[in-house]
């Protein structure tokens, strides 16, 4: 496989993976700083300076950045995360030079004007309003805030308005010359990508870019307990959540394994009982949420408020009995699915840009495919039952819900049903 590492003596990292079929090439910079980084008062700051990141630079107005990357026909967006936050682009091979320069100019020399901060700032303050009126993402932020409570893990990264309406262009300079460091870069690209010619390029354009001085982020506790918001909707929208292993933890498989197999597809156990044999939900799934040293195994549904605590029920049967009952074939089932997954990685360019970036900031080196599905396939189904039984009992879960509440069963009642 043609994937290439160089590290630059600034501690710049660039990651490539030549795909010769390709006429495209995808870009990014991944900097590992995103909103664990985030002191409680400045909640919402990583994404912030993520929008204005596009605002103008000291060569280029916000619209000179638009218009120059879509005439090279190119598309740029960016992703704030917990741990890390990425901008990236795709264009033809022939542009790689154009599209590396806007991103070290965004990155390097971004102008934080008033004007600007303050119409960005509304746009935020609508996606902010758009996640609340959003059940199945509101969900999810309650989970995460009962999860890690008084915590960056559990606090939305949008922020919260009262805190974003604060924010001055000092603040957003301050953060990003903490946070934003050489050490903490990965330059990732995939398709029709010159290595050499790349590094040569990053050489150049990220030299200004110093190695950290900032502390790392205090590792995260879970708390546990349930967060509910009530509003005037048909249904309830639940999520829980069980503290389990980080991303760097060889479990980690295990776990994929176990999600997939309880509900990740339509083959899946809770979408096989809930949904097929008793028709209480339309959507549901399990999930993984992996940060660096801890995680979460949680499972979201929505019904009827009638039927919640009904569905709740049958949810809490599925999980603390799921270990004894796991068969084979499940654990066959899921490991394939998890292999076809790692490999139509490989298929497309803007996926495998993040997965090598992602990686080498992970593991500090990128892992063969074939490394990766060896140890998916290692994963048998005692391993399974060991993790199941370890997650699903004697354990108090993060609870979230949202809309009509009269029939959800106090928190008490929801974690006797692990104890």
């Amino acid at each position: 496989m043609s994937v290439r590492t160089s590290i630059l003596d600034n501690g710049v990292t660039v990651v490539s993976h030549d795909m010769p079929h390709l006429k495209t090439v995808s870009l990014g910079i991944w900097v590992r700083a995103g909103a664990r980084n985030e002191r409680e008062e400045e909640n919402g700051i990583a994404h912030l300076l993520e929008h204005m990141a596009f605002k103008g630079t000291k060569r280029r107005t916000a619209r000179q950045i638009a218009e120059e990357i879509e005439a090279a026909g190119g598309e740029m967006n960016a992703a704030t995360g917990m741990e890390n936050t990425a901008y990236y682009v795709r264009v033809l091979k022939e542009d790689v030079p154009l599209a590396l320069d806007i991103l070290s100019d965004i990155l390097i020399e971004p102008v934080f004007a008033e004007a600007e901060l303050d119409r960005e700032r509304e746009v935020i303050l609508e996606e902010i309003a758009a996640a609340e009126d959003t059940p199945d993402d509101l969900v999810f932020e309650l989970m995460h805030d009962a999860a890690f409570a008084r915590q960056p893990l559990g606090r939305p990264i949008l922020g919260t308005a009262e805190r974003v309406a604060q924010f001055r262009p000092d603040d957003i300079s301050a953060f990003r010359d903490m946070h934003y460091a050489s050490d903490r870069t990965v330059v990732g690209a995939a398709g029709a990508v010159d290595h050499d010619a790349l590094v040569e390029q990053v050489r150049g354009s990220l030299a200004s870019l110093r190695r950290s001085s900032a502390p790392d982020w205090q590792p995260a506790a879970f708390t546990g307990g349930m967060r509910t918001a009530a509003k005037p909707l048909g249904q309830v929208h639940v999520a829980l959540a069980f503290p389990t292993v980080g991303y760097r933890d060889p479990e980690i498989y295990a776990l994929q394994v176990l999600s997939n197999l309880l509900g990740g597809g339509m083959s899946s156990r809770l979408f096989q009982e809930v949904r097929e044999a008793r028709g209480l939900c339309y959507s549901i799934f399990s999930f993984v949420s992996a940060f660096e040293e801890i995680g979460l195994f949680g499972v979201y549904a929505a019904t009827g408020t009638r039927r919640v605590a009904t569905l709740l029920d049958v949810v809490a049967d599925e999980l603390a009995g799921i270990a004894d009952v796991i068969t084979e074939d499940e654990v066959a089932r899921s490991r394939t699915q998890l292999k076809a997954s790692l490999v139509s990685a490989l298929e497309s360019s803007s996926a495998r840009a993040d997965q090598i970036a992602r990686q080498q900031m992970i593991f500090g080196r990128i892992p063969e495919v074939e490394e990766l599905i060896g140890k998916v396939e290692a994963v048998d189904r005692d391993a399974v039952r060991a993790l199941a039984n370890r997650l699903f009992r004697n354990t108090k879960p993060a609870v979230g819900a949202v809309g009509a509440l009269e029939n959800l069963a106090p928190y008490d009642k929801i974690a006797a049903r692990f104890a």
